[in-house]
């Protein structure tokens, strides 16, 4: 940080300390002071993968720590960048009351500023159109100056193939529309035209924010480039950590460090100071699958293009399916733990380290934000598992199904596959129906029901039950037909279900099915 006492706004610094600053963790000679809890969770983890995956880990030596950001101002670990970044810019002159703040974000960033912007400041931030919807309420009600752009739910650090100059274009006049409504000039936007227009056909929403911020005279955080996003966590975040496992009688030297991947400045400080600190590397960075969106995090193949995506520097990379690890994420708010999406992901990478093994048994776990702002989701998951059913729950209330669909769109089963059916849900042969399989592809490609089907399925009085090779698309059916208001559930792990202790495995499952 370079101190430029001429220029410092004294007021605004003042202000800054005594409203953020005291309030959020930060060295104080060699201690940390107003550290965020670090919570043993153990028992919760083995009770979840017991209860809802059926894994027993008691024989383990596990033992799990949720370091638990989601308690900071703004509710996510981005409080302590945010905070970081700001205050250098005050101290160096930077950024005075009354200046504006440009900024990328997919969500939590933004809304640490509007935190910090109470003091005197302005925001912009520049986001996705699909950024989730709790997450858009939580930065409008922060007061943010928000500009819509219909790019990747993360800001990408720009697309070097494929530039779509027109959709750019559109874009451009757009943010430029924004812009004039929230008072800039439009004049200077236009002076920059070409260079914007560049950058948005690459959807290079991080540089955009920069540009914005130069041409406007604005300050940008740069939180995808900025090197203090590291050095926060290197100089506080794994200094507390370290403190406080030291506080219950541990040595982090002992643990492995658990994070999700945003912006990569969280697993680039850890790493830093577990390596200087403990010469070693013990920081695990988790993903989700590469057509996952978890709010605010990268999948493996995005954070490829971030500056601060350092594969030499972490014990491992994990790519965890977010669709499992929602159960996990249920499971734990239902406990009182308030954990957001990318808690839930890396907890679930935990429970599979321990159960694989190879990893060893102690962890720290990262709760960079809480549930708040995933309610919505979390309760449209919910909604979603209330039309699936395991094959134990169909058994004991197979009578309450007054008909047993097949439902696929390739396959249809022989007779002996119908009778693998009947047989294993202990209902009569006449009881299930076979649609066509052209029907059903036509009601997931067009949410049209046809004749036949509906014939099939029931009708609106009927309750179903739906049975595919998998269980996938079977819920894909019973979603389409609850918008409809048709009651039905799909078979979890469909025919393959049924076939487990028959000595089926899923080459003859399609064996006695034909197209």
């Amino acid at each position: 940080m370079q101190e430029n006492k001429d220029n410092i706004d004294t007021i605004l610094l003042e202000r800054f300390k005594q409203e953020i600053w005291s309030k959020v963790p930060h060295l104080e000679k060699t201690k940390v002071v107003n550290a965020t809890p670090l919570i043993d969770i153990t028992n919760d983890l083995r009770e979840c993968a017991k209860k809802e995956y059926g894994l027993d880990l008691t024989n383990s030596d596990l033992q799990v720590f949720g370091k638990f950001d989601s308690n900071l101002l703004a509710g996510s670990i981005k409080m302590r960048p945010a905070v970081h970044i700001v205050h250098d810019a005050i101290m160096s002159g930077k950024l005075k009351e009354g200046q504006t703040i440009f900024e990328a974000t997919s969500g939590n960033f933004g809304i640490a500023l509007g935190q910090i912007a109470k003091l005197g400041l302005d925001v912009v931030t520049l986001v996705s159109r699909r950024l989730q919807e709790g997450v858009f309420e939580e930065l409008k009600n922060e007061k943010i100056r928000i500009i819509n752009l219909d790019m990747d739910i993360c800001p990408a650090p720009g697309m070097k193939d494929n530039p779509n100059l027109l959709a750019a274009k559109a874009t451009a006049a757009n943010i430029r529309s924004q812009l004039s409504e929230f008072g800039f000039d439009p004049s200077i936007f236009d002076k920059s035209i070409s260079e914007i227009e560049a950058i948005l056909a690459k959807q290079d929403v991080i540089n955009l924010a920069k540009l914005l911020a130069k041409i406007y005279g604005c300050f940008c955080p740069e939180q995808y480039d900025n090197d203090l996003n590291i050095d926060v966590h290197k100089t506080v975040t794994g200094a507390e950590i370290d403190q406080q496992l030291h506080e219950q009688g541990h040595s982090l030297a002992d643990f492995g460090i658990i994070c999700a991947f945003g912006t990569g400045g969280t697993s680039g400080g850890l790493s830093r100071y577990l390596m200087e600190k403990y010469e070693k590397k013990s920081l695990h960075v988790v993903f989700p699958l590469s057509d996952q969106d978890v709010a605010g995090i990268r999948t493996r193949g995005k954070a490829a293009g971030l500056k601060f995506y350092e594969p030499e520097k972490y014990a491992g990379q994990h790519e965890v399916d977010f669709d499992q690890a929602k159960r996990l994420l249920k499971y734990f708010v239902d406990k009182g733990r308030d954990i957001g999406e990318s808690s839930a992901l890396a907890l679930y990478a935990v429970m599979q380290m321990a159960n694989f093994g190879g990893y060893g048994g102690k962890f720290v776990v990262i709760i960079a934000d809480g549930i708040q702002k995933y309610k919505k989701n979390l309760a449209t998951a919910e909604k979603q598992n209330r039309i699936k059913v395991d094959l134990q729950e169909a058994l004991s209330n197979i009578g309450d199904y007054d008909r047993v669909v097949w439902i696929h769109t390739q396959y249809t089963p022989k007779k002996e596959g119908i009778e693998l059916i009947a047989n294993a849900l202990g209902v009569d042969q006449s009881k299930v129906f076979v649609p066509k399989a052209r029907d059903v592809e036509r009601l997931l490609t067009t949410s049209e029901i046809p004749k036949e089907l509906d014939s099939a399925l029931g009708g609106h009085d009927s309750k179903t039950l739906l049975v595919c090779m998998m269980g996938n698309t079977s819920l894909m059916v019973a979603q389409e037909l609850a918008k409809k208001g048709m009651v039905s559930e799909s078979l979890n792990g469909g025919i393959n279900a049924l076939s487990q202790g028959k000595g089926k495995h899923i080459s003859e499952l399609i064996q006695i099915a034909r197209e």
